[in-house]
Parts: structure tokens; sequence; C-alpha cells
């Protein structure tokens, strides 16, 4: 029997990501499957907030590189942690449906963002978050929170934080919960591109795997996400800029596919880090131009000012 390997993080989550895929694979093909765990960058420097660890694919690097160097057959990533670019021989496979993008409002005692107190302490690791939050609650005092989803929780309900900010994704497919939830979710807050997404990325040289994960990915998915990377990349930003897009597609079926005549709809923004300059802009089109459509959208948010706000927080670097 054919014995693959998936590379992986070593976080509670993506163990459960990749062991879900797993499952997947041996049920539909009847192979046995390994994992790989391995310890990236951004697993390693946990004391420093993202924003100012540097570089992107602090999750996915040392994951790509076993990919490249046949230790690893294929390899499960958070699609918001993926950069978009991938380095030259590997190719995202497939994206499987995706899970809840929103974002979640953690708390021991406050209901929603509009019941916290004044000044109170939320802690998350992300700017697109902190620009969001502050953008609604100015007074707020956002302070940086690394770890995985486990310690992040541990801080909240030891009362470090009045409220701390996750992806709902994550929560839900590890079965977690606080004492207060509350969805952050569009409109009014938007996720990372391609947040609630998976991705299986592979070596592009391999055709018989290549069909052997088709059956993973979801064409609604994968459109959404293509459209939200396509933002990103005519934006040149890293993951962790304050950066956010959300894609839908209209006459999206059950089954994944499109009626003839779907729409995708991208609604980008790009903020400063307080709040105080949010751009927001949209596009619509149809699924078969999905990046494009992120990458004008991006141009739009561009020209409208988003460009100089970027050009400011790279530090004069072209956005």
């Amino acid at each position: 029997m054919k014995t693959l390997t998936i590379a992986t993080r070593g976080s509670r989550l993506a163990l459960w990501q990749a062991n879900h895929i797993r499952a997947l694979m041996e049920k539909e093909h009847g192979v046995t499957v390994e994992l790989l765990v391995l310890k990236t960058k951004g697993d390693i420097i946990l004391d420093v907030p993202l924003s100012k660890v540097g570089g992107k694919g602090l999750f996915v690097k040392e994951i790509e590189e076993a990919l490249l160097d046949g230790r690893a057959d294929l390899a499960v990533h958070s699609m918001k942690d993926v950069p978009v670019e991938l380095p030259a021989g590997l190719a995202l496979g497939a994206i499987p449906e995706r899970e809840d993008p929103a974002d979640m409002l953690l708390s021991a005692r406050w209901p929603d963002l509009e019941s916290l107190p004044r000044s109170a302490k939320v802690g998350t690791s992300s700017l697109r978050r902190q620009a969001q939050l502050l953008a609604q609650r100015p007074d707020l005092d956002i302070v940086s929170l690394r770890g995985n989803v486990d310690t992040r929780l541990r801080k909240l309900h030891d009362g470090e934080f009045d409220a701390v900010v996750m992806a709902a994704a994550g929560l839900s497919r590890l079965e977690l919960a606080a004492p207060r939830m509350h969805r952050l979710a569009p409109p009014a807050f938007l996720p990372a591109c391609g947040q609630g997404a998976l991705g299986i990325e592979l070596r592009a040289d391999r055709a018989d795997l290549l069909s052997m994960i088709a059956f993973l990915d979801h064409a609604e998915s994968r459109v959404r996400v293509e459209a939200e990377r396509g933002f990103l990349a005519g934006l040149e930003g890293g993951c962790q800029a304050p950066v956010a897009a959300y894609a839908t597609v209209s006459e999206a079926l059950s089954d994944g596919g499109f009626q003839a005549g779907a729409v995708v709809d991208v609604e980008g923004l790009v903020a400063d880090i307080t709040g105080g300059r949010v751009i927001r802009k949209r596009r619509s089109g149809g699924p078969d131009e999905a990046r494009a459509l992120g990458l004008a959208l991006a141009e739009d948010v561009k020209a409208a000012g988003g460009g100089a706000i970027l050009a400011e927080l790279y530090g004069g670097a072209t956005a």
C-alpha cells in the first residue's frame, strides 16, 4: 500500500487540519498517510508581534522546503498564512470547502464590541483586526497577543484581557468557546484574505498526486479565495498588513459548482493601524475572472488612498 506524507505545523489547530485531510485521503483512496510535523519561524518567534517579525511565509517556508526536497508529498496550510507567490516548483492543488471566514470576539463577561468598557484591553496579533477594531472603537487598548489557540484562551480566562479576537474557523474546528462570543463578520468587519479556507500544496510535477486530491477541491471556495488573494497580490502586501478582503459567489450550487450567470462580488479594505483611515472598495464579475477582479480591486483601493497608507506602513516601499 502506498504511503503518503503530509507536512504540517505542530499546533493543535494545524494538526487537526492535517488529520482532517489525512482521514479524507485514506477514506477516498485506501492509502496510508503519515504526518511530518515541523516548526516554522512563526512558531518559534513568539515574543515579537507578527507585524515586526518581517518577511513573508512565516508559517509555511519550512513546510514548503520539505515538499521541495522530497520529505513530504503534500502540505496542509491555513490559506491566510500562504503568501500569494508560491516558490518555483510548487502549486496549490486543492482548496476544500471553506469554513466560516469571520472573526470572533471572545470575552469572559462582555457580550459584544459595543458593550466593552472604555479603554478595554483587547488582545490580537493582527494589524487587520487592530485597525478595524479601532475604526469602530478608537478608545480600545489593543495589545499584541501571540501563541496558539489554547494559550490565547487561557490568557483571556486568566483575566489578562477584557476580550481577544480569533478566527471563528479555528474555534469551530477545535470545538472551543468562551463565556461570551460575538461574530465580527462582513460587511462590518472583513476577514483576512483566505481566512477559514485550507490549502493543499504539492510539487507542481506531481500529476499523480494532483489527480488524487482533486476530490478535495471545492470550486466556490477556490474562486472566493482566488479573488481575495488577487486583491492581496495587487497590493503587494504581506499577510500581516492591515489588509482585508471578502468574496462571495451568487448562484453557487450545493456541490460547490456554479449556475450560468454566477457573479463573484469581492470587497477589499486597506487601513492604517490606528483605524483612522479606512479605504473600502468592491468589484463584481464572473467566476473565471476571480483573480483579475482582485487585482483590479487592489488598483481601485490604491488609487483611493490605500497605496499611500501602505507606503507609510512599509517605510516608503512601493505599495
